[in-house]
């Protein structure tokens, strides 16, 4: 399918948003696609056994919220400018500098997404094939940046919409057969702890601030994403758009929902395959439907595992690659041409990948990594988004001193360990630098008019 879709792609625009030219469900699939990966078949589940409801508070309620965010903050406004990346809009409304800047922190928040993609499909391959996790890694990089290459967001999106179909069979007839397996949904409930099921943070402040940090760390942090906005660009019409993005909170709402589900069952008939460390506990259900599942039941479930990764995969190293072409190479080379632009982004899908390749190596937690990918956009990248929206008077060099100070008070908050999430003071500090900044260039003018 990848390769079929290659001949829809004339120029950079047909590369990276399909030439704006996608139906509703085509959007909606893409948007869900994109958030259904490992983090949430392999990483979530986990952290749903060992912490209950409130351990996956950041995916995929915060995931969820994202979507619905987009779909009533940006969609309408972004759509009518008719933009390429992110990096675009900050140049619109800031300038070029603001655009180079922050297409440099795009493109790193993206190679941990990447990373676990790459990590959640190695692992698949090690647990049914037994091929090494380095070996694994590279065999589904090339896979994955092959299609990517050949088609863009044409293969990406026609490939997306298959894999939603395959997800939900999947998981829907995955989910049943484990339910029957335990005796039934009243059975389930009754095997869990009381309060298993309870959302809301326990008493007290740090409990409360905690509680809210997951909740924007991936619902806020992820709404300037460059793949979410491919997508939403991709979009035949506004109203497509707008729709598309609510469609697909609402399609990973529920269909998340199944992954959670199924790792209960699995804890309550198989507690032992819950033995071990943080690679071990998160092959829960492939583990549990390899040892005590047929050869139907298999096929159904890495098949859309599978299909679930692979898209989200995609999606991540195409975005990085169009900010890299768009906002970096063509921001330096005011004469390329088209076709020129179009092969740097095509490369750029190469470097990406060997990038996220590299970046598999640093750390083996799939929801930490696609945490601290987020959190990287929420510190630097989500405040200008915002205010330069919706915020008449944010300027220049607020957008400058909120992209830099909100990622500079985030890592210095990282290094001393703070007693509060990191994300927090970044994200605080981005509002404070960019209302400050803005203020500055208004005295200095109120300054000059006084003395003349």
């Amino acid at each position: 399918m990848g390769w079929f879709s290659a001949r829809y792609v004339q120029n950079t625009s047909d590369f990276a948003v399909g030439g704006r030219s996608m139906p509703l469900m085509v959007v909606a699939s893409g948007l869900f696609a994109t958030w259904f990966g490992s983090e949430t078949v392999l990483g979530a589940s986990t952290k749903f056994t060992e912490n209950g409801l409130i351990g996956v508070v950041e995916d995929p309620f915060g995931a969820a919220l994202c979507l619905f965010l987009v779909g009533i903050l940006l969609a309408k406004p972004l759509y009518k400018l008719n933009l390429l990346t992110f990096s675009d809009y900050f140049k619109l409304r800031y300038g070029q500098t603001v655009e180079r800047i922050s297409a440099m922190m795009m493109i790193p928040s993206y190679l941990g997404w990447i990373a676990a993609q790459l990590i959640a499909l190695a692992t698949i391959l090690h647990v049914v094939t037994g091929l090494p996790m380095p070996y694994g890694v590279m065999v589904c990089a090339l896979l994955v940046m092959f299609y990517t290459y050949i088609g863009g967001m044409w293969a990406v999106s026609i490939t997306d919409f298959v894999q939603t179909i395959i997800i939900i069979i999947g998981m829907v007839l995955l989910a049943y057969l484990m339910v029957q397996q335990v005796g039934g949904l009243s059975n389930v409930l009754a095997k869990t702890p009381h309060g298993f099921f309870n959302i809301l943070p326990k008493a007290g402040f740090k409990n409360h601030v905690e509680y809210f940090v997951a909740w924007i760390t991936v619902g806020l942090g992820s709404v300037p994403q460059q793949d979410v906005f491919q997508r939403i660009m991709s979009a035949k019409t506004e109203k497509i758009a707008i729709r598309g993005a609510y469609v697909s909170g609402v399609m990973y709402l529920t269909v998340a929902m199944l992954p959670l589900l199924i790792a209960l069952c699995g804890k309550i008939l198989y507690p032992e395959l819950l033995i071990g460390n943080e690679e071990t506990k998160q092959m829960l259900i492939p583990k549990m439907v390899l040892q005590h599942g047929g050869l139907g039941l298999q096929v159904l479930f890495f098949g859309a595992l599978m299909s679930a990764v692979l898209s989200t995969a995609s999606g991540a190293i195409l975005a990085p690659a169009t900010v890299i072409g768009e906002n970096i190479i063509k921001s330096f080379n005011k004469n390329i041409t088209d076709n020129q632009l179009l092969k740097s982004m095509r490369w750029a899908v190469v470097g990406v990948t060997v990038a996220s390749v590299i970046f598999t190596t640093f750390n083996d937690s799939i929801y930490e990594l696609v945490s601290q990918s987020s959190a990287i956009s929420l510190v630097s990248l989500f405040v200008p988004l915002i205010f330069g929206l919706y915020w008449k008077k944010a300027n220049t060099l607020g957008a400058i001193a909120s992209m830099l100070g909100g990622f500079g008070i985030w890592c210095g908050a990282q290094c001393l360990n703070t007693a509060y999430p990191s994300v927090l003071y970044g994200l605080l500090g981005s509002v404070a630098m960019m209302i400050l900044g803005s203020s500055v260039r208004k005295i200095n003018k109120k300054v000059c008019q006084i003395k003349m």
